[in-house]
């Protein structure tokens, strides 16, 4: 957006530059600040070598919250409270987990509250459905999903679910991810997962805007068509329209925080991760 302002002999040559100079920054202010991620799913290379000193390099590139995956399960109470300290240490947070399908019975589910209760993480997302069959095999998902939330707010924490490509791939008329928004809690956090949308060929603007209050945080994950790109381009450089994305997710969607994800790209894990958080400062201000 540009405007023309015609100098006169009220504004003076160097306060219309200035001015002029002023609105791509009015422009960013328009922005809410919501703290930005990473899903350490991009850099799960280095934090199979290093968990401590990877959290402390994302930290360093400027990300403000971290969401650990699956392989955290696993960790005793111990580890976790060392790993906690260090996120208080750093000044970041840990808002959610990423969670395979064992955390999510009954007894998994105790492990996981226990685990994100140290971590200080507020919701509980299961990651993948794994192999699901038919409509009804969804609507067993979303009953899941629901059993999880029922015991998860008592505790102050919510369930969550992120969506890949087959979500918004229509079955039997009906796209599973609608199954899963349908027959699930409104306080079920629906993680988005932006560039798989995109890719099934959905509108990421308005599944956020059907779905008002549970986009509480989305993977801005970029893609586009074409060999060696897909999901291996960088955030920003990808077909999402972000500004959209952003705006919808701001004023309906209810996000409270941003999760750069990357499944892999030219660069290591780690230039790829600072490079996204460049391209993320540079197009929010």
């Amino acid at each position: 957006m540009f405007f023309y302002m015609k100098p006169s002999s009220s504004v003076s040559r160097r306060t219309f530059i200035a001015l002029s100079g002023a609105v791509p920054l009015a422009i960013a202010a328009t922005y809410k600040k919501i703290p930005v991620g990473l899903e350490l799913y991009s850099v799960r290379d280095e934090l199979a070598k290093d968990l401590m000193g990877t959290v402390r390099a994302v930290a360093k590139m400027g990300y403000e919250v971290v969401e650990f995956f699956s392989p955290y399960y696993s960790w005793t109470s111990e580890y976790a409270r060392d790993v906690r300290k260090l996120l208080d240490d750093l000044g970041i947070r840990c808002n959610s987990t990423h969670n395979g399908a064992n955390a999510f019975t009954e007894e998994g589910l105790k492990k996981a509250i226990e685990l994100n209760h140290i971590l200080g993480a507020k919701f509980i997302v299961m990651a993948s459905a794994g192999r699901v069959t038919g409509l009804d095999g969804w609507k067993s998902v979303a009953e899941r999903l629901t059993d999880a939330s029922a015991k998860l707010k008592p505790v102050g924490m919510r369930a969550g679910y992120h969506n890949h490509q087959t979500e918004f791939m229509p079955l039997e008329g009906h796209r599973p991810i609608e199954i899963i928004a349908a027959n699930t809690p409104k306080e079920m956090m629906l993680q988005f997962d932006v560039g798989t949308c995109i890719e099934a060929g959905s509108d990421p603007v308005a599944w956020i805007n059907a779905n008002p209050g549970r986009i509480n945080s989305l993977h801005c994950k970029d893609w586009a068509p074409g060999e060696s790109k897909g999901y291996r381009v960088l955030f920003g450089e990808g077909e999402a329209p972000w500004e959209k994305i952003f705006q919808a997710a701001e004023s309906t969607g209810g996000v409270e925080f941003y999760l750069i994800e990357q499944e892999g790209s030219r660069f290591t894990s780690l230039e790829t991760a600072e490079r996204c958080i460049a391209n993320w400062k540079k197009m929010r201000g």
